[in-house]
């Protein structure tokens, strides 16, 4: 099966792809590599640490790459290696799954001229962080969940759905039905729970 290409990065919000990585390695049989711009440690939200498995700037071959699931964390408008990567994955019309603060990738890559999104990070964050804003606000949806095209978005709170949606498009519960429609029940119910 194919590869799943994990952005890791300092303060990432990594509960919010946790349920997703798990599902794509052990129902999809994917191979998830954490990529960086280093090969440092990386501090999560959680407290814990993630080495990266590459340099972003060794990856070279996409072939067998499937996707790119990028998690939330601050904005950072100097944290841009990631973004020629991007492009490269759109250029191929690979999956490129971002969510909450994540779409700001997309944004200093230049996709969200061209792709609808959703976002946790509203304007008005931007302006108490007083930085520039990376996210092209024309094609902003406020869905929990946007999949435009080869590339899906999600709210950070609509991780559970934002798992479910990437699976359904790289066909992870084809073969387990049964799976598929316990985690929507447990993703109804959490939904449900939030309103």
């Amino acid at each position: 099966m194919g590869k799943i290409l994990c952005y890791v990065y300092h303060n990432m919000a990594d509960f919010e792809v946790t349920l997703l990585l798990h599902r794509l390695r052990n129902t999809g049989k994917r191979e998830i590599i954490a990529i960086s711009e280093d090969l440092d440690l990386k501090t999560a939200q959680s407290g814990l640490s993630y080495q990266p498995d590459k340099k972003i700037s060794d990856i070279h071959d996409l072939d067998d790459v499937e996707a790119l699931i990028i998690p939330g964390g601050p904005i950072d408008n100097g944290q841009n290696e990631i973004c020629p990567l991007i492009r490269q994955m759109d250029d191929r019309k690979k999956l490129i799954g971002a969510i909450c603060f994540a779409p700001q990738f997309l944004g200093r890559a230049g996709l969200l001229d061209r792709y609808r999104y959703t976002t946790s990070c509203s304007q008005e964050k931007i302006t108490t962080l007083s930085c520039k804003d990376p996210f092209n606000r024309k094609n902003e949806v406020t869905d929990r969940v946007v999949c435009d095209r080869h590339i899906i978005t999600a709210q950070g709170y609509a991780f559970v759905d934002f798992a479910l949606e990437v699976c359904r498009y790289l066909r992870i519960f084809e073969s387990d039905l049964q799976e598929y429609e316990q985690i929507v029940r447990i993703g109804e119910f959490e939904y449900k729970k939030i309103k």
